[in-house]
């Protein structure tokens, strides 16, 4: 019998339906795969990860975790831990099908986070920290750990990115204000051979990239857990009719006490499309970097 921690090695090599074929997953009747002979957890773990294995080598993905009244964090900026270890494995998951992994430079100043791959077997991703105003110490874990590549993007005029250009593993990727735009730094990663990209914090950066029609797919894990106060996660212009919300096809799954929200977004996303209303998204260019 497969059991999850083969399962998950075997969807970590699939690309393609012909790589799904040679793993051992089958179509059913209902025209899912599934493995033949396998655990309930290996059985979870491709009805919750396949379809992103096979999403192709363009594909934008957002995650975060928040409480059930919609806070990621304290009012202090406190996040250890909103939602439960089984979401952090799912989130160093999420990490290892990426090739590049995004915050904005308000995440890697509050929280030092490593990005890495550390719950799960897997590739470090390339961390992209976004940093118009070239704010981030060089003192955080993406810049001194080695752990992985680092990509900063800085404003064109920021004299910053100067400091790190003798750290091995950090590239500086100097850019105008307008290429801060979400959809732009999707396309300018995407030369870079970086084309699933994983959008992992903050709260703004994420939701610019909701706003903005950058995402192909949004995972929101919700605690069972009230603040009252804090750090907002999601948050961007909205409909003023409900009947014009946004309603997009969505799946549910226990994640321990946690609900995870897998959101498809495919129907209004355009990432790394020529952009039409280039213009649309300029206005924010210089917050994406919180």
């Amino acid at each position: 019998m497969l059991d999850a921690s083969a399962a998950w090695e075997l969807l970590r090599g699939i690309r393609t339906e012909a790589d799904a074929e040679a793993a051992g997953l089958f179509r059913d009747a209902d025209g899912r795969r599934q493995w033949r002979n396998a655990s309930p957890e290996a059985d979870a773990l491709a009805d919750r990860y396949l379809s992103l294995c096979l999403a192709g080598p363009r594909f934008t993905f957002a995650q975060l975790g928040q409480s059930l009244d919609g806070f990621i964090a304290s009012r202090t900026g406190d996040a250890d831990y909103v939602t439960g270890e089984e979401d952090r494995e799912h989130l160093h998951r999420l990490r290892a099908l990426a090739d590049a992994v995004i915050v904005g430079a308000g995440t890697a100043v509050a929280d030092d986070p490593q990005l890495t791959v550390r719950s799960c077997t897997g590739a470090n991703p390339v961390r992209v920290v976004l940093d118009p105003h070239g704010r981030v110490p060089l003192q955080r874990k993406v810049f001194t750990d080695g752990a992985a590549p680092t990509l900063w993007v800085v404003g064109a005029d920021s004299e910053r990115g100067k400091a790190a250009a003798d750290i091995d593993g950090v590239d500086v990727l100097p850019l105008p204000d307008s290429a801060f735009a979400p959809r732009r730094l999707v396309r300018e990663l995407a030369r870079r051979d970086l084309g699933r990209v994983l959008v992992e914090g903050g709260g703004v950066t994420v939701s610019r990239f909701l706003h903005a029609r950058a995402l192909h797919r949004l995972y929101v894990t919700v605690a069972p857990v009230l603040l009252g106060d804090g750090v907002r996660g999601l948050g961007f212009p909205g409909p003023e009719l409900m009947r014009d919300a946004l309603r997009p096809p969505t799946r549910r799954a226990a994640l321990g006490e946690d609900t995870l929200f897998e959101l498809d977004l495919r129907t209004t996303a355009h990432p790394g499309e020529p952009l039409g209303d280039e213009h649309a998204d300029t206005g924010q260019a210089r917050g994406e970097g919180q």
